[in-house]
């Protein structure tokens, strides 16, 4: 037997959490700065990224595995590199405007503090462990990551002089 269908109610109720509204707010408000690149901080940390970049690409096509000295300049290089780029999309986005909970100019101070720091001795540690007699073949490569690591390491240190400039005038107010 065939049932006779149920009437259907016409109400339809809906329901917003507040973090769905909040987020939908804030996701159209997407920032670009344009303006970052065109800073000192903008460009070193372009050219972090880009002789980053080299130094593990330089490191990553040899037998570095071989030595451990070279596993800890990749790891430095690498890490870095990814870190870089990820402070980069923040600053370009101007997602830190909408994070004001983090304190980004000591976050900032810290990162590129200790970016230098390892970078530094990664730089020496590749520099160090290049010898012609430890493999003639991966010789050039690794002088030129040797190189660059040192490039990266002056972009670091002066990302850090602006940093600590940005984060004092922020803890003197």
């Amino acid at each position: 037997q065939e049932q006779p269908p149920r009437p259907r109610s016409h109400t339809v109720t809906t329901t917003s959490s507040s973090f769905t509204a909040n987020l939908s707010a804030s996701s159209s408000t997407l920032a670009y700065d344009r303006e970052f690149l065109r800073t000192l901080p903008g460009l070193l940390m372009v050219a972090e990224i880009v002789l980053g970049l080299l130094v593990w690409t330089l490191i990553a096509g040899t037998e570095y595995f071989l030595y451990p000295a070279f596993g800890w300049v990749m790891f430095v290089a690498v890490f870095y590199w990814v870190l870089t780029v990820f402070f980069l999309i923040i600053y370009m986005t101007m997602t830190y405007t909408r994070i004001p909970q983090v304190p980004w100019t000591t976050v900032g101070l810290c990162f590129n503090g200790s970016a230098f720091i390892l970078y530094l001795i990664a730089a020496i540690v590749d520099a160090s462990s290049v010898t012609k007699e430890l493999d003639s073949h991966n010789y050039n490569s690794w002088a030129a990551s040797s190189f660059f690591a040192f490039v990266v390491t002056s972009c670091y240190a002066g990302n850090t002089y602006f940093s600590f400039i940005s984060w004092r005038s922020r803890t003197l107010q």
